[in-house]
C-alpha cells in the first residue's frame, strides 16, 4: 500500500476475551463499539474476518543505533561489559547514514510486526561529534511521523560532560538517560543525572542495576524522584536485574518506594537472558526484575525486546509477541498479563494512553489470524494488519506452499495426489508515500 489508508470502521473483530465487535472511528479514535456485523459493508469500512485485534506493539527501551550491527562487529558473544566493549570500538567508525540506514530497517520491522510506539535510547558518543547518533535518530523520527510515536533518551556515561547531555536535549532528544549503575561512583551519577532532568524539566529513564550483584541504585533513584509533580515528567527505569537477585523481604521496601515514586519499570527478557549470567556455572539465573513482585505492588510495569542484533543480542525479531512469549515461559507471568506489558504496559510507561475496546480510546491496534489469545502468542503469524491512530500504516503478508508428497504408484490407488496448499513469500509493505527514507 504506498498511501496509508484510514477507514472509518472494523468490522468483524475479536478482542483478546473473545468479544465479537465492529469498531467505528473518527479521528483517531473509537468512537462507537457495537456487536460484529451491526455496522453494513461501505467504503471505507474494513472487514477483518474475525481476526484477533490487540492493542499495537510498544517498545518502551530500544537502542535504534545499535540495531543490525551484529553482522558488521561479529563480536565475541558474552555478557554485558565484553557487549559494550564491542560496541565501543565499532561506534568510533560509524557514519549517520550507518545509523540512519540500520534504525530505518528496525523500525519498519517494528511496523510490521504491529508496533505503534517506540522509546530509543540514542548513546551521546567520545570525540569531537557527540550528536553524531542523535542527528540520526531525529532524522529517523521525522521520517516517520504519522506512522510511528518515537521518544528519545540521551545515553551518556559519567564521563558524558552535562553540557553534551544539554546539547542533546536542544538538537531534540526528549528525555535524560544513562546507566549510573556503571559508573565509578554511582549514586553521585544517579543524583547528576536527575538533577539534569529536574532543572530541565524533562522525563528521565535510566538503565538501571544491571546486573547480578553490585550497588542498587535504584533505591536512591526512588527516594530522588518521589514528590515529583505526577502526570507531568517521565520517570522510568530499565533492566532492574539486582532488584529481581534480592530476597523477597530486601526487595518490598525498595518496591514500595518505587510504586510511590510512580517509576515505571522496564523488564527486557531477551537481551537480560542472553547477557546475565556467564561467569555461572550451575543454576544460571534467569537475569530478569522482580516482574510478578512488581505487578502484585501496582507499579507501572512494560515489557521490551532492548536490543536487536547488535553486540548486546544477537538475535531478536523486533516483534511484541516474541516479548510475551519470553515474559511467559521466563517470568511466569499468564499469557494475558505478558500481552498487556508488551503493549499497554510499554504505553504507560512512556505516558501514552493505553488501548481499550471502548468508545474514545486511541486507535492503535494489530489484527493478527488466530483462534484465541494463546495461539497468537505461540504462533506469532507472519500476517498482520498495524493501525496506528486509526490509520492503516502496515500490511504484512505471508504464504507457505509445500511440496505433494512423492507416492509409491503401488499406493496411489487409495492415495490422493490432492497438494497440501497453502499460503505467499513473506513480504512487508509498510503503509506510507514512497520517499527516500525506505531502506528497501
Amino acid at each position: 500500500m504506498p498511501v496509508p489508508e484510514t477507514p472509518v470502521a472494523l468490522r468483524h473483530v475479536r478482542t483478546p476475551d473473545g468479544r465479537r465487535l465492529d469498531l467505528e472511528l473518527r479521528t483517531g479514535r473509537i468512537s462507537r463499539v457495537l456487536p460484529a456485523g451491526t455496522l453494513s459493508e461501505s467504503p471505507g469500512t474494513l472487514d477483518l474476518g474475525g481476526r484477533i485485534l490487540l492493542p499495537a506493539g510498544a517498545e518502551p527501551h530500544a537502542h535504534l543505533d545499535k540495531a543490525y550491527s551484529y553482522d558488521r562487529i561479529r563480536p565475541r558473544h558474552g555478557d554485558l561489559l565484553t557487549a559494550i566493549d564491542s560496541w565501543c570500538a565499532y561506534r568510533q567508525q560509524m557514519s549517520e547514514a550507518d545509523v540512519v540506514g540500520r534504525a530505518r530497517r528496525a523500525v519498519e520491522a517494528l511496523l510490521a510486526n504491529g508496533t505503534t510506539a517506540v522509546r530509543s535510547h540514542v548513546d551521546l558518543l567520545d570525540g569531537p561529534d557527540p550528536l553524531l547518533g542523535v542527528r540520526a535518530l531525529v532524522r529517523v523520527r521525522e521520517e516517520v511521523a504519522g506512522l510511528m510515536d518515537i521518544q528519545l533518551a540521551a545515553l551518556g556515561t559519567d564521563r558524558t560532560p552535562s553540557r553534551v547531555y544539554e546539547a542533546a536535549l536542544d538538537a531534540g532528544v526528549d528525555l535524560i538517560g544513562g546507566a549510573p549503575h556503571l559508573a565509578a561512583e554511582p549514586l553521585p551519577e544517579v543524583r547528576r543525572l536527575v538533577g539534569l532532568a529536574r532543572r530541565r524539566g524533562v522525563g528521565i529513564d535510566l538503565h538501571t542495576d544491571e546486573s547480578l550483584d553490585g550497588v542498587d541504585t535504584l533505591d536512591t533513584y526512588a527516594s530522588l524522584v518521589a514528590g515529583w509533580p505526577p502526570h507531568t515528567v517521565s520517570t522510568s527505569a530499565g533492566h532492574c536485574v539486582r532488584l529481581g537477585m534480592m530476597a523477597p523481604a530486601d526487595r518490598r521496601p525498595v518496591i514500595e518506594k518505587v510504586v510511590r515514586a510512580g517509576i515505571g519499570i522496564i523488564t527486557l527478557p531477551i537481551t537480560n537472558l542472553y547477557l546475565q549470567g556467564w561467569d555461572q556455572q550451575v543454576a544460571v539465573p534467569r537475569g530478569l526484575t522482580a516482574v510478578t513482585d512488581l505487578v502484585e505492588a501496582g507499579a507501572v510495569v512494560g515489557a521490551g525486546a532492548d536490543n536487536v542484533r547488535d553486540p548486546f543480542n544477537p538475535l531478536g525479531r523486533s516483534d511484541f509477541l516474541e516479548t510475551a512469549m519470553l515474559l511467559v515461559a521466563a517470568a511466569h507471568v499468564s499469557i494475558p498479563t505478558a500481552v498487556d506489558l508488551a503493549t499497554n504496559g510499554g504505553r504507560r510507561v512512556m505516558g501514552l494512553e493505553p488501548v481499550t475496546f471502548e468508545p474514545g480510546s486511541p486507535a492503535d491496534f494489530v489484527a493478527v489470524a488466530g483462534d484465541s489469545l494463546e495461539d497468537v502468542v505461540a504462533e506469532a503469524p507472519g500476517d498482520r494488519l498495524t493501525i496506528r491512530a486509526g490509520t492503516v500504516v502496515a500490511r504484512r503478508r505471508t504464504k507457505v506452499s509445500i511440496a505433494t508428497p512423492t507416492i509409491p504408484d503401488r499406493a496411489a490407488s487409495h492415495l490422493s495426489r490432492t497438494p497440501l496448499a497453502i499460503c505467499p513469500s513473506e513480504e512487508i509493505h509498510p503503509c506510507q508515500t514512497p520517499s527516500p527514507h525506505r531502506s528497501r
